[in-house]
């Protein structure tokens, strides 16, 4: 087994993808919204409700690229495989319903030791007008597939605030969230099959690190950006524990100092470990 490094660089073909006001609704019943209260988030979670206009969550602009099909990352165990690393930034607010036109490419791949990792990007537009959607940025462990002699890969600019975190916010995910979430198209059997999960070394199918990636984006939209999604610009944070379906999320949020600007930094527990950490957001005031 090995990872095909001639990828590095090379550009996809073009994928287009398209979704409904269907997808919207379900994307956001999968991350939390309306879970504690079914009428605090109608704006997410409905489309017809007097006076109320369906907006998008800014985390779904994560799932609008299509695949590209020219691309062989190489022969691997995909239970080896974990998600390390998601990054967005929203170049306008998403439209409830489109077709994306999305170009990706590996553009790294780094000696970890007992593991590679893995730096993907892509650039998302709108297929018919070709206006900037999303640019998204990901990496993910491959574990067994370092130790090729490589480059590390570059210092994250990252470190943690000090003092207490200005906001806190804890959701309570259900115990088939996994179940629900796979249904907004992430169909890896690691979150269903505990066989599979079994085989990645985990006692039990965990959460998608998306789906807690989910529900830390709409406690920042709520916590940060007054629930306006014109407000939130652009995400990024670090997996570092699975979260088993059914655990509570403590989402702890700093407000970035006057140097910063727009910048607020976070940190998601699950029983008090972090789960996605070294996390920031920028926003609009």
């Amino acid at each position: 087994m090995s990872l095909n490094h001639d990828i590095v660089g090379v550009d996809s073909e073009p994928a287009e993808r398209t979704w409904t006001e269907t997808d919207v609704l379900l994307y956001a019943l999968a991350v939390g919204a309306g879970q504690e209260d079914p009428l605090a988030e109608l704006e997410f979670t409905t489309e017809n409700s007097a006076g109320v206009r369906l907006q998008v969550l800014p985390t779904f602009g994560n799932l609008i690229g299509g695949r590209g099909k020219n691309r062989s990352l190489g022969d691997f165990d995909m239970a080896s495989l974990v998600h390390a690393e998601q990054a967005f930034t929203l170049h306008r607010p998403l439209p409830a319903a489109g077709t994306s036109r999305s170009v990706s490419r590996v553009t790294g791949i780094y000696d970890k030791g007992s593991a590679a990792l893995v730096v993907t990007e892509a650039t998302i537009t709108d297929a018919a007008t070709g206006e900037p959607l999303v640019t998204t940025r990901g990496s993910a462990f491959i574990r067994g597939e370092g130790g090729f002699g490589g480059s590390r890969g570059p210092a994250q600019d990252w470190e943690m605030p000090t003092g207490k975190p200005d906001e806190q916010v804890t959701y309570r995910t259900r115990a088939d969230q996994a179940l629900l979430y796979r249904l907004t198209g992430d169909r890896n059997p690691l979150h269903s099959d505990p066989k599979f999960a079994a085989r990645g070394g985990f006692s039990r199918p965990i959460l998608h690190g998306m789906c807690t990636y989910g529900y830390t984006g709409r406690a920042l939209l709520h916590a940060v950006c007054g629930s306006d999604p014109a407000r939130f610009k652009a995400m990024e944070g670090r997996f570092t524990r699975p979260v088993i379906p059914g655990d509570q999320l403590t989402i702890d949020i700093w407000s970035g100092g006057s140097s910063d600007g727009n910048t607020a930094y976070f940190r998601t527990a699950s029983n008090g470990v972090p789960v996605l950490d070294k996390g920031r957001l920028t926003f609009t005031s």
